[in-house]
């Protein structure tokens, strides 16, 4: 999509917030830093670029992206390395990914230079914002929603991306019980399952919520024709460790492809893990478990990284998995990721992408 020459408009906050946060303490996603970038899309051009201080925005209630759906949105993460540099995770495939949900989305693509080099000004703008704590991070929430004032379902002919940050800790601080959910449906075939689109979660929130009520943390989403295979588990994708080898659902339609997914994959297949992509069935992780072969379990993804799963429930009955202090292949990967996010390792992948 075309754009105005990058000039980016820059209006500064007077007082700065950051002395209210506990950078010891951080809960995720509920502090904000004190900017956030701005643009709007129209007349088939984005511009009118800008980073302002971080707070609301005047809408209309007719605007489509609040009755239509057209929203989509993104999240990545800011790392300060063992030398002080400000590190961010892979952006640039997020920003692709985000381009790949608006075309699904029937929204317009922005260009990935363009995000990187406004994510690059924010940052450097907002740099105290990024922990220094290695059990922390800068989140990154990159968005997009429809902006015509009209009432009918068509798509927009004006949108608005907006990128704001906040420090976060772990999403999860506690491993993870999760449901096998056999009635609903996070995504059908052919549908929006692999785009990152805000009415993919708005309608997974009464399920998750039946499974909360019953003592889950989250579901395991299983396929919408069958109810058999598995999916994904809530907010991230799912891995199991069945014997030796690393088993998890391939992408596609109803699966989203997970940036987080991807480096594990390429991580354990490099350190000498049998990695292996296909379909799994609950049969089958109910046989490994009942064998003595469900080693681990994971949801992984941004927000999460690693989640380690304590407990599968499926259909009135709980398998309990080995304590998390004993798995090895987890705890591998996760640290091994960790040691490439902080610079304590060389990035061999080429992941690591310097903002300073």
């Amino acid at each position: 999509m075309e754009s105005d020459i990058m000039n980016i408009k820059i209006e500064r906050v007077e007082n700065s917030r950051i002395q209210e946060v506990d950078f010891e303490n951080i809960p995720f996603g509920k502090e904000f830093a004190d900017h956030m970038f701005v643009a709007d899309y129209k007349d088939g051009k984005w511009g009118d670029f800008r980073i302002i201080p971080y707070g609301g925005m005047a809408f209309y209630p007719a605007m489509l992206g609040l009755h239509y759906g057209q929203t989509i949105f993104e999240g990545m993460k800011a790392y300060r390395n063992t030398s002080g540099e400000i590190m961010m995770f892979r952006p640039i495939d997020n920003f692709n990914r985000l381009n790949r949900s608006a075309e699904r989305m029937c929204m317009p693509t922005i260009p990935v230079d363009l995000m990187m080099e406004a994510l690059r000004e924010l940052i450097k703008i907002d740099e105290d914002w990024v922990p220094k704590n290695q059990d922390a991070a800068l989140y990154i929430r990159p968005f997009m929603f429809a902006t015509d004032e009209f009432l009918g379902v068509k798509p927009s002919e004006k949108y608005r991306c907006v990128i704001f940050t906040g420090p976060v800790g772990p999403y999860y601080t506690t491993p993870l019980k999760v449901m096998v959910e056999d009635h609903y449906t996070r995504a059908a075939k052919g549908g929006t399952g692999s785009a990152k689109a805000g009415g993919n979660y708005g309608g997974a929130l009464y399920p998750t919520k039946l499974a909360q009520q019953k003592g889950y943390h989250q579901i395991l989403w299983t396929d919408s024709f069958e109810h058999k295979y598995i999916e994904e588990s809530g907010t991230m994708n799912v891995m199991f460790q069945i014997g030796d080898a690393l088993v998890t659902p391939p992408t596609g339609d109803t699966i989203l492809q997970g940036i987080t997914r991807d480096s594990v994959l390429k991580l354990a297949a490099d350190i000498g893990i049998e990695v292996d992509e296909r379909r799994i069935s609950v049969d089958e992780i109910k046989q490994a478990y009942e064998s003595g072969q469900l080693k681990d379990a994971f949801g992984v993804g941004t927000a999460a990284t690693i989640a380690p799963i304590e407990l599968i429930g499926y259909q009135g009955e709980d398998m309990m998995l080995p304590p998390v202090s004993e798995r090895q292949l987890s705890k591998r990967i996760s640290e091994g990721l960790k040691e490439i996010r902080y610079g304590k390792v060389e990035d061999r992948f080429g992941w690591m992408v310097s903002m300073n």
